[in-house]
């Protein structure tokens, strides 16, 4: 008989820490790492990611909570306490993604500094949240997809016993589809293109972070349709029908997790998804027509609230720093 994983990590008195969020915290300590990192090479001190760190999580956490909340509303209606219940899971991404933006553009104006320069900086950080959060929806036993045979698990991806125990759902020996791996392994394939792309000469600022969502989406796209527990809305046939047609080709290797045609016939993940990829694209087409790209993603970061003095000095230091690492 396979053994679940408690989602309990330990208890103090009668507090239980869950896994989830020591793992969510990780997650954000090893976001900050990676921001502060890239900031020095700009001449941008750690304390100004440690402050972004402790306004854009509880951003963040508002936002994907609310963000799942709005569409599940009928769940929470008449349990309006179960709307702040987030240890026990239930938040999404995209709406985590739109409370830590909106947190940010404010935070990076109030600083003086310029958005897409800040971002694109946060952008592999904001990946390697994601990879790791979903660990978390892995100990909860959510975020999973449909029915899949054990052997697939087991012979076919060679997954180690713990992680084909927990996709033995509710121990009722039914297995799914483990879409928390497949999401993280797509989200460290990613940090490892971003690294590669923020040391080329022809990129400009925004790009990074456009090309971050370029490749979330993506992998998000595919992934979704996997799962069971989609959020969902009635939307016209012929979206459905689309949206439906883009992910055929993964139909040689994996069935679509079923929805309840009750609940909706388009996964909203996947409709967003689909939007955020024409932006991205059409936001670094638009912007390199119009010469709106003129910063390179690796010149120098100066604020306009700094004094003359200290924005020479953050700007010679970011200038001997970046110069050498981006020859040849």
């Amino acid at each position: 008989m396979s053994m679940m994983i408690n989602p309990i990590a330990f208890s103090i008195g009668s507090i239980d820490v869950r896994w989830y969020g020591i793992i969510l915290g990780t997650a954000a300590l090893v976001g900050l790492l990676l921001a502060v990192q890239e900031g020095k090479r700009f001449g941008i001190k750690p304390d100004f990611f440690m402050d972004l760190l402790l306004l854009g999580v509880p951003s963040a956490v508002i936002g994907a909570r609310i963000y799942y909340v709005a569409f599940k509303w009928d769940d929470y209606k008449n349990n309006l306490m179960d709307v702040f219940k987030i240890w026990n899971g239930g938040i999404a991404i995209y709406g985590a993604l739109i409370g830590a933006f909106i947190c940010g553009y404010f935070y990076f104006r109030y600083k003086g500094y310029s958005f897409w320069r800040l971002v694109d900086i946060c952008a592999p950080s904001l990946l390697a949240g994601q990879m790791i959060g979903r660990w978390g929806n892995f100990m909860n036993q959510e975020a999973y997809g449909g029915v899949v045979e054990e052997s697939f698990l087991r012979d076919t991806l060679h997954l180690p016993n713990f992680i084909v125990n927990q996709m033995n759902i509710n121990g009722e020996g039914i297995y799914h589809h483990p879409a928390f791996l497949y999401e993280s392994v797509w989200s460290l394939v990613g940090i490892a293109i971003l690294f590669i792309l923020r040391r080329q000469k022809f990129l400009r600022a925004g790009e990074l972070v456009a090309s971050y969502f370029i490749w979330y989406s993506i992998g998000r796209f595919f992934i979704e349709a996997l799962r069971t527990d989609s959020l969902a809305f009635q939307g016209p046939a012929w979206l459905a029908s689309l949206v439906n047609g883009l992910w055929t080709p993964m139909t040689v290797v994996f069935e679509q997790g079923y929805l309840d045609p009750a609940y909706g016939n388009v996964r909203i993940s996947q409709l967003l998804a689909i939007g955020l990829i024409i932006a991205a694209i059409a936001f670094i087409v638009i912007r390199r027509v119009t010469g709106a790209a003129s910063a390179r993603y690796s010149d120098p970061i100066v604020s306009t609230k700094e004094t003359g003095a200290s924005a020479s000095e953050s700007a010679a230091a970011a200038e001997l720093d970046i110069a050498p690492k981006t020859e040849g």
